[in-house]
């Protein structure tokens, strides 16, 4: 197999995942919900996902302004920080806000932006360590003082790690843990 139909199909099967396993079976309009203490509801996994996604794949490795950015309005968060939604505490206020139709078709919108790349990117370019910090800041007005961490965790990372971590695996670890609630919340096929 070709390491980039691998990469696509390793992306990709996230979509399908999330539409089998929690779309199908967890109405839009239960996904603010949570279940038990502690723990995350739907929409903020799903906005915490596609930020994250959305700030990595198109800010750091692309240079270009986040989809976040054009979609602020629509899902309701123009009052909220840059950096809000980044955190893996959810934030209530910012969850309540968020308008549940936007935030679906923002997170299909930053799944299908990064396909995009994958589908053109040179595969030599999963080497290049993208200039992280100053991307952050200039396009997304996420500054290392206000998520000291998060520039720690990206600084000096290669693109192949953005498209790894940020793209797959972060996405397919929340992922998980949002079939755990569509579970508790009473809502299991099986």
């Amino acid at each position: 197999m070709e390491l980039r139909e691998w990469i696509k199909g390793e992306h990709e099967g996230l979509r399908t995942r999330f539409g089998q396993s929690v779309a199908a079976h967890v109405p839009v309009s239960r996904w603010r919900e949570r279940a038990g203490s502690g723990g995350s509801s739907i929409a903020w996994l799903v906005l915490h996902t596609a930020w994250h996604e959305d700030l990595a794949m198109r800010a750091a490795v692309q240079g270009e302004t986040p989809l976040m950015t054009a979609w602020r309005g629509d899902l309701g968060l123009e009052k909220v920080a840059p950096t809000g939604g980044l955190g893996e505490a959810e934030q209530e206020d910012i969850t309540a806000a968020v308008d549940l139709d936007a935030l679906g078709a923002y997170a299909e919108a930053v799944h299908d932006g990064t396909r995009a790349w994958l589908d053109g990117a040179e595969l030599a370019a999963l080497d290049d360590v993208p200039e992280t910090g100053a991307r952050l800041a200039d396009l997304a007005d996420v500054t290392v003082d206000a998520v000291p961490w998060l520039h720690a965790m990206w600084d000096g990372k290669p693109t192949a790690w953005f498209v790894q971590w940020e793209a797959v695996g972060h996405v397919q670890g929340h992922l998980g843990e949002m079939i755990s609630v569509r579970s508790r919340l009473g809502l299991s096929p099986f």
